[in-house]
């Protein structure tokens, strides 16, 4: 992995001068490898990865809970497959349909057309799971996916028919994929990121992992407070009250940590004058 720091916006009163971690591919190295450390795609031809916050189930160690089983229970009559992209049919019906509904649940703007088939053009997006009312033989959810088995399944975005809001059909796919993808055979089911309150309830699985910044924990009371409760200094680690700062005492994080960098001394590259 080669790895590029990205300026983002920097806060000088508590002296926090951030970068992004991007993670660009060797050819040794899969899309898998960097899943597994952290990242996720940063670009739909999965050639750049960013490391953030996401969120894991370990399939194999998966324990079914009341309240998985409860959700499951409201998905009677719901059948799923797993369809091939390059074999889904992605109509123009189907499009209008998704781009209605991210207006809906993701906000105006945040999924336009040209992004919705940009994805559905690209790598990053290898498979669908599609959900299916048996008893009306009607589609009613979707799942868009990448796969690469047995290691990663990517739980990507969603859509389904918001007239089946009420019976949580949402949760019911998600659910339904942990379990479908353990009996797939595959390690883990990744879902994306958990920076906000609203994104809680990816934790809905026992046990759940997120990742740190120097590998994986499975205290969810930590994860909550992390999502809860901001560091006051800007840093976590330079924050000693914070309750996931005093989790972390007595470890040496350094030496727990999954990345070590070697510094290499190529001839500086010639960027030319950014002189207008």
């Amino acid at each position: 992995m080669k790895v590029v720091f990205s300026e983002a916006t920097s806060d000088y009163s508590r002296y926090s001068f951030p970068y992004v971690v991007w993670g660009f591919p060797e050819p040794s190295e899969t899309p898998a490898d960097f899943f597994d450390a952290g990242f996720l795609p940063s670009s739909p031809q999965l050639d750049r990865f960013y490391l953030c916050r996401q969120l894991r189930v370990p399939l194999k160690e998966w324990k079914s809970t009341s309240e998985n089983r409860r959700v499951l229970r409201k998905g009677i009559g719901l059948e799923c497959r797993l369809v091939p992209r390059v074999e889904f049919d992605f109509s123009s019906a189907q499009q209008r349909s998704w781009l209605d509904y991210s207006e809906q649940r993701f906000g105006q703007g945040v999924m336009p057309a040209e992004r919705l088939n940009r994805l559905m053009a690209s790598p990053v997006i290898s498979h669908l799971l599609v959900f299916r009312h048996a008893p009306s033989a009607t589609e009613v959810g979707w799942v868009l996916m990448y796969l690469e088995p047995p290691r990663v399944a990517y739980y990507y975005f969603a859509f389904y028919d918001l007239n089946w809001a009420a019976r949580n059909l949402g949760m019911f796919m998600m659910t339904r994929a942990v379990e479908f993808f353990l009996d797939q055979g595959y390690q883990h089911l990744h879902l994306g990121t958990c920076y906000q309150e609203r994104a809680l309830y990816k934790a809905q699985f026992e046990p759940i992992e997120y990742s740190t910044g120097w590998g994986w924990s499975r205290d969810a009371s930590v994860l909550k407070t992390l999502v809860r409760q901001s560091p006051k200094t800007g840093h976590l680690l330079e924050d000693p009250q914070h309750p996931a700062t005093q989790a972390l005492q007595g470890l040496d994080i350094a030496q727990a940590s999954r990345f070590q960098l070697a510094f290499l001394q190529p001839s500086a590259p010639d960027f030319g004058s950014l002189d207008p």
